[in-house]
């Protein structure tokens, strides 16, 4: 069976999924991970009907980082025979100001990423790994690489700009917005659930341990919360979101911390873990009785309606607001929280529906409508894929 492989690799997971390939279709056969790595790995997979394939611990020691999950990784899918890997497609957070669509990697692509590397330290080295892997061990599978980034291209340079001397902006220093693909997964979703709304005005929040807001307007981004880094915007699991570049410079010139320290802090510290001292479990904070628990809860949802309220003010109005990700899909105190920060552009939840984790959760009463929409980066880098080893193999 011809089948494409795609690979999300994150800092202490290895998601992968297989979809088999019949003409133009794709259908999702294996969804896995490995995650845990270096702590408790566990390695799961499951078929296209649920069943389990695999659910497999490892020590520490067995599985210390990311190259060694990827090994463990690759023996298992080794052993999936009824699979015929034409190509491979991998999540990379950042494109730069050179790649605004999917590309065919080869070395001088793999060089240029690799570039990238101190605008999203904490995700670029990890996206890269996996490639790097397989071009040594399978150089004739194509492998193509599909950016966070990507979606957001068409910003206007009055939205994409900083305050700077314009030659920032041509070395690559400019707003780029990140979680594209999700984004990209959730407008097309919505233009099959509601037409009539991606042709408007529409703010999706994806909600997760990463976190970012994007602005639509006739399925197109022209704003988000996330800027030259993903560390800008909305406070996250580990990540400060926002924050006055004063901060920085104080840290470093009265605090004397080093640059690999500051790093350290914004993206590994910080966020929820940091206001709450105790977790960057948006789960683990609202089960909590502890008062600093509370703060970093508020402290995000503040954030996140005050963040909508300007993503509103770029479109210049709002027809709908939806959810997605891991906070937004599955947290209904969090979206009713965030609701009601919005009431005063005319949002009305559905506290029943929302409960109920129903696709639309506003009254009918409300002016905005309100969306729950899980989201599918894998199935959108699947389909780039695709197309991309089609179009090559056609030149």
């Amino acid at each position: 069976m011809d089948a494409i492989l795609v690979i999300n690799a994150g800092s202490s997971s290895l998601k992968f999924q297989i979809f088999a390939v019949a003409g133009d279709d794709l259908s999702h056969h294996v969804r896995g991970q490995i995650d845990g790595i270096g702590v408790r790995p566990r390695l799961r997979a499951t078929g296209a009907d649920g069943e389990v394939l695999i659910d497999q611990a490892f020590t520490p020691k067995d599985v210390p980082d990311l190259p060694a999950a990827i090994t463990e990784t690759r023996t298992w899918l080794n052993g999936l025979e009824r699979f015929r890997f034409r190509a491979i497609g991998h999540r990379v957070v950042h494109g730069g100001p050179r790649y605004d669509g999917p590309v065919l990697i080869d070395a001088n692509v793999l060089k240029q990423l690799a570039s990238y590397q101190d605008l999203a330290p904490l995700h670029q080295p990890n996206n890269l790994a996996p490639i790097q892997l397989a071009m040594e061990i399978a150089p004739e599978v194509p492998q193509v690489a599909c950016f966070d980034t990507a979606f957001h291209r068409g910003h206007d340079e009055i939205a994409s700009s900083y305050a700077l001397p314009s030659a920032f902006y041509e070395e690559g220093v400019r707003r780029y917005g990140f979680h594209g693909l999700s984004y990209e997964y959730i407008t097309g979703r919505l233009s099959e659930i509601m037409p009539d709304a991606v042709k408007g005005k529409v703010i999706i929040a994806h909600l997760g341990s990463g976190a970012s807001m994007c602005a639509v307007s006739d399925g197109r981004s022209i704003e988000s919360t996330m800027g030259f880094t993903a560390l800008d915007g909305l406070p996250m699991g580990t990540r400060p979101g926002q924050l006055d570049p004063g901060v920085v410079l104080h840290l470093i010139t009265a605090k004397g911390m080093s640059a690999d320290a500051v790093s350290d802090l914004l993206y590994h510290e910080s966020g929820l873990k940091g206001l709450s001292g105790q977790s960057s479990d948006m789960r683990d904070l609202l089960a909590s009785k502890n008062p600093r628990a509370a703060l970093a809860v508020d402290h995000f949802v503040y954030r996140s309606g005050m963040m909508a309220g300007m993503l509103a003010a770029a479109l210049g109005g709002l027809d709908a607001f939806v959810f997605t990700a891991g906070v937004g899909e599955n947290s209904p105190e969090i979206r009713a929280r965030i609701a009601d920060k919005l009431g005063w552009l005319g949002v009305e939840i559905d506290h029943v529906a929302n409960e109920a984790g129903a696709t639309c959760i506003s009254t009918h009463a409300s002016r905005i409508a309100l969306y729950v929409i899980p989201t599918d980066e894998e199935l959108v880098i699947a389909r780039h894929t695709l197309t991309i080893v089609r179009e090559k193999a056609q030149l």
